[in-house]
Protein backbone atom coordinates (compact mmCIF):
# COMPACT_ATOMS: atom_id res chain seq x y z
CA UNK A 1 0.00 0.00 0.00
CA UNK A 2 1.42 3.41 -1.09
CA UNK A 3 -0.82 5.57 0.34
CA UNK A 4 1.08 8.14 3.26
CA UNK A 5 -1.83 8.33 4.91
CA UNK A 6 -2.56 4.60 5.11
CA UNK A 7 -4.15 3.44 9.17
CA UNK A 8 -2.99 1.11 11.42
CA UNK A 9 -4.76 -1.42 12.97
CA UNK A 10 -2.80 -2.70 16.09
CA UNK A 11 -3.36 -5.50 18.47
CA UNK A 12 -3.05 -4.87 22.03
CA UNK A 13 -3.67 -6.63 25.15
CA UNK A 14 -6.47 -4.94 26.59
CA UNK A 15 -4.49 -3.32 29.96
CA UNK A 16 -1.93 -2.03 27.42
CA UNK A 17 -5.17 -0.77 25.33
CA UNK A 18 -6.56 0.95 28.54
CA UNK A 19 -3.34 2.28 29.20
CA UNK A 20 -2.67 4.35 26.07
CA UNK A 21 -6.36 5.62 25.77
CA UNK A 22 -5.37 6.91 29.35
CA UNK A 23 -2.30 8.53 28.42
CA UNK A 24 -0.37 6.48 30.71
CA UNK A 25 0.96 4.38 27.77
CA UNK A 26 2.85 6.24 25.13
CA UNK A 27 5.00 3.92 23.77
CA UNK A 28 3.49 0.91 22.21
CA UNK A 29 6.98 -2.03 21.62
CA UNK A 30 6.82 -4.59 18.50
CA UNK A 31 9.64 -6.93 18.14
CA UNK A 32 9.79 -6.60 14.38
CA UNK A 33 10.57 -3.14 12.41
CA UNK A 34 7.76 -0.81 11.77
CA UNK A 35 8.00 1.80 9.14
CA UNK A 36 5.01 3.98 9.31
CA UNK A 37 5.42 7.69 9.23
CA UNK A 38 4.81 10.68 12.13
CA UNK A 39 0.65 11.34 11.84
CA UNK A 40 0.15 7.65 10.99
CA UNK A 41 -3.65 7.00 12.55
CA UNK A 42 -3.20 3.72 14.64
CA UNK A 43 -6.89 1.96 15.30
CA UNK A 44 -6.53 0.18 18.69
CA UNK A 45 -7.77 -3.34 18.73
CA UNK A 46 -7.88 -5.04 22.27
CA UNK A 47 -7.57 -8.57 22.06
CA UNK A 48 -9.42 -11.07 24.56
CA UNK A 49 -11.62 -10.80 26.37
CA UNK A 50 -12.54 -7.44 25.11
CA UNK A 51 -12.30 -8.81 21.10
CA UNK A 52 -13.21 -5.23 20.43
CA UNK A 53 -11.54 -1.80 18.51
CA UNK A 54 -11.84 0.65 21.21
CA UNK A 55 -10.09 4.05 20.42
CA UNK A 56 -7.54 5.17 17.95
CA UNK A 57 -3.71 7.12 18.56
CA UNK A 58 -1.80 8.34 16.07
CA UNK A 59 2.11 7.68 15.71
CA UNK A 60 4.09 10.64 17.02
CA UNK A 61 7.62 8.44 16.27
CA UNK A 62 8.80 5.65 15.47
CA UNK A 63 12.84 4.41 16.51
CA UNK A 64 14.02 0.83 15.41
CA UNK A 65 17.04 -0.10 17.42
CA UNK A 66 18.22 -3.02 19.31
CA UNK A 67 15.94 -4.26 22.11
CA UNK A 68 18.09 -3.43 24.66
CA UNK A 69 18.11 0.57 23.04
CA UNK A 70 14.67 0.82 22.83
CA UNK A 71 14.07 -0.24 26.42
CA UNK A 72 16.64 2.19 27.30
CA UNK A 73 14.54 5.19 25.47
CA UNK A 74 10.97 4.07 26.27
CA UNK A 75 10.98 2.00 29.65
CA UNK A 76 9.27 4.58 31.77
CA UNK A 77 6.80 5.37 28.78
CA UNK A 78 6.04 1.30 27.72
CA UNK A 79 3.91 0.22 30.70
CA UNK A 80 5.47 -2.68 30.97
CA UNK A 81 7.66 -4.45 33.68
CA UNK A 82 11.14 -5.24 32.60
CA UNK A 83 10.68 -8.80 33.27
CA UNK A 84 7.84 -9.03 30.66
CA UNK A 85 9.83 -6.95 28.07
CA UNK A 86 12.80 -9.39 28.46
CA UNK A 87 10.48 -11.83 27.46
CA UNK A 88 8.46 -10.49 24.87
CA UNK A 89 11.97 -9.40 23.09
CA UNK A 90 13.56 -12.99 23.68
CA UNK A 91 15.39 -13.82 20.41
CA UNK A 92 14.83 -10.49 18.94
CA UNK A 93 17.69 -9.04 17.26
CA UNK A 94 15.98 -5.35 16.59
CA UNK A 95 12.89 -3.48 18.16
CA UNK A 96 10.19 -1.04 17.17
CA UNK A 97 9.50 1.53 19.49
CA UNK A 98 6.18 3.17 18.52
CA UNK A 99 5.58 7.01 20.02
CA UNK A 100 1.67 7.72 20.20
CA UNK A 101 0.07 11.00 20.56
CA UNK A 102 -3.95 12.13 20.32
CA UNK A 103 -5.11 9.14 22.28
CA UNK A 104 -9.04 9.16 21.53
CA UNK A 105 -11.31 6.26 23.01
CA UNK A 106 -14.40 5.38 21.50
CA UNK A 107 -17.76 5.55 23.80
CA UNK A 108 -18.76 2.03 22.47
CA UNK A 109 -16.19 -0.24 21.12
CA UNK A 110 -16.48 -2.13 18.09
CA UNK A 111 -17.17 -6.04 19.17
CA UNK A 112 -15.21 -8.31 16.68
CA UNK A 113 -18.96 -9.83 15.99
CA UNK A 114 -19.76 -6.53 14.34
CA UNK A 115 -16.47 -6.07 12.60
CA UNK A 116 -17.08 -9.31 10.13
CA UNK A 117 -20.77 -8.62 9.80
CA UNK A 118 -19.40 -6.91 6.99
CA UNK A 119 -17.19 -9.15 5.67
CA UNK A 120 -14.17 -11.12 6.16
CA UNK A 121 -12.34 -9.56 9.27
CA UNK A 122 -9.33 -10.97 11.01
CA UNK A 123 -7.72 -8.93 13.87
CA UNK A 124 -3.85 -8.93 13.24
CA UNK A 125 -1.25 -10.57 15.20
CA UNK A 126 0.74 -7.90 15.76
CA UNK A 127 -0.64 -5.42 13.21
CA UNK A 128 -1.50 -4.54 9.80
CA UNK A 129 -2.04 -1.54 7.63
CA UNK A 130 -5.87 -1.14 6.69
CA UNK A 131 -7.52 -0.16 3.25
CA UNK A 132 -9.76 2.28 2.55
CA UNK A 133 -11.88 -0.21 1.48
CA UNK A 134 -11.26 -1.66 4.84
CA UNK A 135 -12.28 0.93 6.50
CA UNK A 136 -15.42 1.94 4.44
CA UNK A 137 -16.73 -1.86 5.94
CA UNK A 138 -15.77 -0.75 9.54
CA UNK A 139 -17.95 2.73 9.40
CA UNK A 140 -20.68 0.75 7.66
CA UNK A 141 -20.32 -2.14 10.03
CA UNK A 142 -20.49 0.02 13.53
CA UNK A 143 -23.61 2.10 13.15
CA UNK A 144 -23.66 1.65 16.88
CA UNK A 145 -20.09 2.12 17.33
CA UNK A 146 -20.05 5.41 18.50
CA UNK A 147 -19.60 8.91 16.70
CA UNK A 148 -16.23 9.32 17.34
CA UNK A 149 -15.59 6.12 15.54
CA UNK A 150 -17.36 7.12 12.84
CA UNK A 151 -16.35 10.09 12.27
CA UNK A 152 -12.88 9.25 12.23
CA UNK A 153 -13.68 6.21 9.82
CA UNK A 154 -15.20 8.87 7.44
CA UNK A 155 -12.00 11.28 8.01
CA UNK A 156 -9.85 8.77 6.82
CA UNK A 157 -11.68 7.31 4.37
CA UNK A 158 -12.06 11.07 2.56
CA UNK A 159 -8.94 11.63 3.41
Amino acid sequence: MNDPERTMLLSVHPRFATAILAGTKTVEVRRQRVAAPPGTPVLLYATAPTMAIVGLARIASVQVASPREIWSASRTAAGISRREYDAYMSGALQASGLSLEAPVAFESPVPLATLRASGPFHPPQSYRYLTREDLRKMAVAAPDGGAALRDTLSELVRA
